[in-house]
């Protein structure tokens, strides 16, 4: 069983998607393959929270579009497993999906995946990670009926 205790800290989220944390628990349902008991914590943030977290944890001094903090440790069988934080920030997807012609909707789902699938070992870190990630992404992406996130559109 998966738990997911969302945060809305940027209330524009609330103006993008109706029904937004049914929608964030269903697409992070989705990308879920681990069996253990587990807990994720959603944030969804302004680009000022995130910029702090990138500078603060990866050095980088500049907001994302969305951090995921994995705790790889799980714990003995039987116990929830506090799989780890994802963190969104409103702006610069809005700002993103305009640039890449694609809805908010569908650039916060591939995003809620993308973090997700880092929260349970996915990385893309070298050329072959990258493709098993990517792959599972469009993947997940058309099984809800979105297109290739890596796809250009045109």
């Amino acid at each position: 069983m998966l738990n997911i205790e969302i945060q809305v800290q940027d209330k524009r989220f609330y103006f993008r998607k109706w029904r937004l944390k049914s929608f964030c628990r269903r697409i992070i349902q989705s990308a879920w393959k681990e069996k253990e008991s587990a807990e994720v914590s959603l944030v969804l943030a302004d680009d000022d929270f995130v910029h702090v977290l990138n500078r603060d944890y990866r050095g980088k001094d500049c907001p994302t579009n969305v951090l995921s903090f994995e705790n790889a440790e799980k714990p003995p069988k039987g116990q929830t497993w506090l799989a780890g934080d994802i963190v969104v920030a409103y702006q610069t997807v809005a700002r993103e999906a305009a640039a890449q012609g694609k809805t908010f909707e569908a650039h916060l789902a591939h995003l809620l995946i993308h973090g997700t699938l880092h929260l349970q070992g996915y990385d893309h870190l070298t050329e072959k990670q990258a493709r098993v990630m990517e792959t599972t992404e469009t993947e997940l992406m058309h099984s809800l009926g979105y297109n290739d996130p890596y796809q250009d559109v045109e």
